[in-house]
C-alpha cells in the first residue's frame, strides 16, 4: 500500500491540530510509523544538513536507496530507487552510506516505548508497528488521540526523530491515517466516519492492492474504494479471484477483523529514561539506576520472572550510544541486586562523560518456579522479601507509596519517571 501523504487533499479535518481534535471514541488502534527512518537517523549527528536533500545509500554499483529525507523527496528520491536514478533526479543530494547496527539499536528503543504504554504491540518492520490501546487508556489516563501525542513527543525527546500516528477502529484504517499524516503529525478517523474518510480514495490505496490487481480493477471501471465497495462480490470474484475479492471487498466497506498480534514471549525486561538535560554528575545517575532497576524489578515481580544477565544503556550527549552487560551467578528479581551490578557496569564504561540516555536491562528470562540454584551463604537482610511488601503497598495505596528514601527527594533537573517495557 505504502505511504498516502500524497492522498491528503480534503482530509485535513481529521488531522489532530491545536484545538482542533476529532472523535477518538472506540479508536483503540494505532499505527506508527518513522519519518524518513534511516535518514532521520543518521541526521541526528549531521543537523546542518536537515535542510538538504539528503539519501542512505550504499556505494556500489547495484546500490538502492535505503532511505530519503523529505527535501530528497521532493525531488522524486524515493527508498528501493537505484542510486543512479536517485542521482540524476538530484545530482545535488548528499549521500550517506548506512551505519550498520545503528538502526536496530534505535528500532529497539522505540518500540521499548511503545511496550511500556501497552503489552499489545505488533512490529511491522524496523520503523512502523501496530499498537491496541484498548485496555490501557485508563490506567495511562488518556484519550488515544492523547497517547498518540505522547508517542510522538517520547520518540522524538529520547531519540531525536520524528513519528506520524494513525488513530482509527480497525488497522487498516490506522495504516491509511498514519501516512496522511506524515511527517510528524497525528490523524484520527472517528469510527463513525470511517466510509466518509475510506471511500473517495483511490483503489491503490487498498491493502493489498498492487500494481496487477489495480488493473484488473480498473477494467472493471473501478476507480475509488467506494467503487469496489458497490461492486457485487461475483463481479469481484471474477477479476481477482475468490480470496482477493472477499478481503477487498470487506476493506473497502471499512471491514477489518484482524487484531494487534504482539510478540509472544519477553526476551528481555527493561527501563530506560532520556534526561531534560544532559548529566555527568555521579550521585544523580547512580539514583536514576535505581529507580529504574526498582521498576524492573516490579516488573519482573509481576510478570513471575526471573533474569540472569544485567544490561545498562548509555546513550551520550553526542548520540553515540553503548551497552555493557554482565551475567549473574543466579538469576535475580531483586532491585538491589540489579542496581549494584548497573552501578558497577557504569563505572567501568563511563568517566565524566556527559549522558543523554540511561537504560537499565534484564535478560535471560526464566519463570519463578525455574530451578533454582541454592546459596549456603544467608543474605541479610532479605531484601526481595521487602520489595515484595513494598509492591503490595503500591498496589493497594499507588505507585509513590513507598519508595527508596533515596528517591524521595529531587534535584534540579531530575528527569521525569519512565514505566518499565
Amino acid at each position: 500500500m505504502g505511504h498516502n501523504s500524497g492522498l491528503r487533499a480534503g482530509y485535513e479535518r481529521f488531522r489532530v491540530s491545536g484545538q482542533h481534535v476529532p472523535d477518538d471514541t472506540g479508536c483503540g488502534l494505532l499505527h506508527v510509523d518513522m519519518d524518513a527512518f534511516f535518514a532521520a537517523v543518521e541526521l541526528r549527528t549531521r543537523p546542518e544538513l536537515a535542510d538538504k536533500p539528503v539519501v542512505v545509500a550504499g556505494s556500489g554499483p547495484r546500490s538502492v536507496v535505503m532511505s530519503a529525507n523529505y527535501p530528497a523527496r521532493e525531488y522524486g528520491v524515493r527508498a528501493a530507487m537505484p542510486v543512479a536514478v536517485a542521482r540524476r533526479l538530484c545530482p545535488h543530494a548528499v549521500f550517506i552510506p548506512p551505519t550498520k547496527g545503528l538502526y536496530g539499536e534505535v528500532s529497539r528503543g522505540v518500540m521499548a516505548i511503545f511496550r511500556e504504554l501497552t503489552p499489545l504491540v505488533e512490529p511491522m518492520s524496523l520503523d512502523e508497528a501496530f499498537l491496541d490501546v484498548s485496555g490501557a487508556l485508563r490506567r495511562l489516563r488518556a484519550t488515544p488521540a492523547e497517547v498518540a501525542e505522547l508517542i510522538r513527543q517520547r520518540v522524538r525527546a529520547e531519540h531525536g526523530i520524528t513519528c506520524s500516528v494513525g488513530v482509527a477502529a480497525v488497522k487498516f484504517i490506522a495504516k491509511l491515517a498514519s501516512g496522511m499524516a506524515k511527517p510528524d503529525g497525528v490523524v484520527v478517523v472517528p469510527a463513525d466516519q470511517t466510509l466518509e474518510f475510506l471511500h473517495p480514495l483511490p483503489i491503490s490505496a487498498l491493502w493489498g492492492v498492487g500494481k496487477r490487481t489495480e488493473e484488473s480493477l480498473k477494467r472493471l471501471g473501478l476507480a475509488t474504494i467506494a467503487d469496489v465497495a458497490a461492486a457485487p462480490l461475483p463481479r469481484l470474484r471474477r477479476a481477482v479471484g475468490n480470496a482477493a475479492a472477499e478481503h477487498l471487498h470487506a476493506l473497502a466497506n471499512g471491514q477489518d477483523e484482524r487484531g494487534v498480534v504482539p510478540e509472544s514471549v519477553d526476551k528481555s525486561i527493561g527501563a530506560e529514561h532520556t534526561f531534560d538535560t544532559d548529566q555527568r554528575d555521579p550521585r544523580l545517575l547512580e539514583r536514576e539506576l535505581l529507580r529504574l532497576s526498582e521498576r524492573v524489578a516490579a516488573t519482573l515481580r509481576a510478570r513471575e520472572v526471573r533474569g540472569r544477565t544485567v544490561s545498562i544503556k548509555v546513550r551520550f550527549a553526542d548520540f553515540r550510544t553503548i551497552t555493557r552487560a554482565r551475567t549473574l551467578a543466579a538469576p535475580t528479581d531483586v532491585a538491589r541486586v540489579i542496581h549494584s551490578t548497573a552501578v558497577a557496569l557504569l563505572g567501568e564504561a563511563v568517566s565524566g562523560a556527559e549522558i543523554r540516555l540511561l537504560g537499565v536491562r534484564v535478560e535471560g528470562l526464566a519463570g519463578t518456579d525455574a530451578p533454582e540454584q541454592l546459596s549456603f551463604e544467608r543474605q541479610e537482610p532479605r531484601w526481595r522479601d521487602a520489595e515484595v511488601a513494598a509492591d503490595g503497598a503500591r498496589a493497594k495505596f499507588g505507585a509513590a507509596a513507598i519508595r527508596p528514601a533515596s528517591l524521595l527527594s529531587a534535584e534540579p533537573g531530575e528527569p521525569r519517571r519512565r514505566s518499565p517495557t
